[in-house]
């Protein structure tokens, strides 16, 4: 078995407190413009008091953490490459994958590398439109990418302008990217409260995306309460400037989760806030704030909740989910401190801000989400370090559940949950803290795993390639995928995936 030691050693678990928490692509010919900051995702710069960084120093000096920006990982994991960022210097956010390239997610715009040679990506092209949080995917020859940030108009010039104007704009933007060097914006569809993430159902005339977004206020004039569901889009391969809402299901007819004051701690329920689906098995999984729930998505654009489930005990913020292969399983992860905040560590423990492992049980309409346990990252992480469960996806192997994920500054984790009750990290790569004087929002954003190789969006440091050579995990190197889109999940094992 493949060793998890490095050269460090680390001698105990750290006790400090966690610190507080018209259409046209323009493509890249100046510095970006700053994008602002979404609920949820929010960065995070807030200093710590001199005896936590004093500590923190400590902890260093003694291998309990790595040194500032010091890279370890376990004996199993190679770092091949990182890509600093370039001309689009805001937050990383997500990515997608199609044949030989990674379309990079930013806050400012996104980045298309060419990864024929994964030790050795090479920049394509840099577009410039600043939409936080810019989450991205792509389908055929359509990139879409999502703006949840109040702005002036829908044009890739656009400027910061408040929800409470009636002419400010968020929702979905959508590119032609036939030829990589220079992708065109081609139509843009708004969408109540915005788009925070946007999750594709592919079809083979139409795209449907289903849109997350949260937060409504009876002072913004496009994004009113109560706002229970989510927002359907259906997009003609051949005509995409016909894009448009088609269906607001809604999803919550009781209003969810209420959070505070009936569940302290617990965000309320008003929408989504990101979606997986499992096309091949007409299903879908939402991380609703408040709630998790699992759907039915024959019909995409009518798709009907089967089973909902709550934590009010250990999760603050669904904020992602995760099928399994076989469809009876899915991990959602808790984003508490809302990306903002250094919770992996002794005072917030193991369960809170933790993956929580669910067994779908039953069949068609009657299927639950039945809890087994908690996942969550004991290497020890600095006060300074926000530290969340974050996006990760499968690693294909045959008989066997493993992901990877990324967890900010806790950095990227390849764990198996093959047993539901008993998950079990099986390798790591991560960064010691950015700084021992202050709060700050960095690390991973996504890990995922694309035909042989991790592929990681560091929120700070840009665009990671890691290899991963382990007899449990070796077998996926021969899964081959045309596409991925990690919210769309794929049937690894089809004819088609290999």
């Amino acid at each position: 078995m493949t060793s998890l030691h490095t050269t460090r050693v680390r001698r105990r678990r750290l006790g400090v407190a966690a610190a507080a928490a018209g259409l046209f692509a323009t493509l890249l010919t100046a510095g970006p413009a700053v994008a602002t900051p979404d609920p949820g995702d929010a960065p995070a710069a807030e200093k710590v008091s001199s005896a936590q960084a004093a500590e923190v120093r400590a902890a260093i000096q003694d291998g309990e953490v790595p040194g500032v920006d010091e890279i370890v990982h376990s004996d199993n994991i190679k770092h091949l490459v990182n890509i600093p960022k370039d001309l689009i210097a805001g937050t990383n956010s997500d990515l997608a994958f199609q044949g030989k390239y990674a379309f990079s997610g930013n806050y400012d715009g996104f980045r298309i590398f060419d990864i024929s040679n994964p030790k050795a990506p090479k920049t394509v092209a840099q577009v410039l439109c600043p939409g936080s949080q810019n989450d991205i995917s792509v389908s055929g020859d359509l990139l879409f990418l999502s703006t949840d940030s109040s702005r002036s108009d829908n044009s890739c010039s656009s400027v910061t302008q408040s929800a409470t104007v009636k002419e400010s704009w968020e929702g979905m933007k959508i590119f032609d990217i036939s030829d990589k060097r220079n992708p065109k914006y081609v139509a843009a569809v708004e969408t109540a409260c915005g788009s925070h993430t946007h999750t594709l159902v592919p079809e083979r005339k139409d795209v449907y995306i289903y849109v997350s977004s949260y937060s409504p206020s009876t002072t913004f004039p496009d994004c009113q309460p109560p706002h229970d569901g989510i927002s359907v889009i259906k997009v003609p391969r051949k005509s995409p400037e016909k894009a448009a809402v088609v269906n607001f299901p809604n999803l919550f007819p009781d209003g969810g989760n209420p959070g505070a004051p009936t569940n302290p701690g617990v965000s309320a329920t008003t929408g989504c806030h990101d979606i997986t689906a499992l096309p091949s098995k007409d299903l879908a999984a939402g991380a609703c704030m408040g709630d998790g729930i699992i759907f039915d998505i024959k019909n995409p654009e009518r798709p009907r909740v089967i089973d909902r489930v709550q934590d009010n005990v250990n999760f603050a913020f669904w904020h992602s989910a995760t099928f399994n292969q076989k469809a009876n399983k899915v991990v959602f992860t808790d984003e508490l401190g809302g990306g903002g905040a250094a919770t992996c560590n002794d005072e917030i423990g193991p369960n809170k801000g933790a993956d929580g492992i669910y067994d779908i049980v039953g069949k068609g309409d009657r299927r639950k989400l039945v809890f087994r346990s908690y996942y969550k990252i004991d290497r020890p992480q600095a006060a300074t370090e926000v530290c969340v469960a974050h996006n990760g996806s499968l690693i294909p192997v045959k008989g066997r559940d493993i992901m990877v994920q990324a967890w900010y500054q806790g950095g990227v984790s390849v764990w198996d949950f093959t047993d539901s009750s008993k998950p079990k990290e099986i390798a790591y790569f991560e960064r010691g803290p950015v700084t021992t004087a202050q709060v700050t929002t960095a690390g991973p954003w996504s890990a995922y795993y694309y035909n042989g190789y991790i592929y990681s969006n560091d929120i700070v440091k840009g665009f990671d390639v890691l290899q991963l050579n382990d007899r449990r995990t070796d077998e996926a190197k021969r899964v081959r995928l045309p596409e991925l889109n990690v919210q769309t999940q794929p049937d690894y094992f089809s004819g088609s995936g290999h």
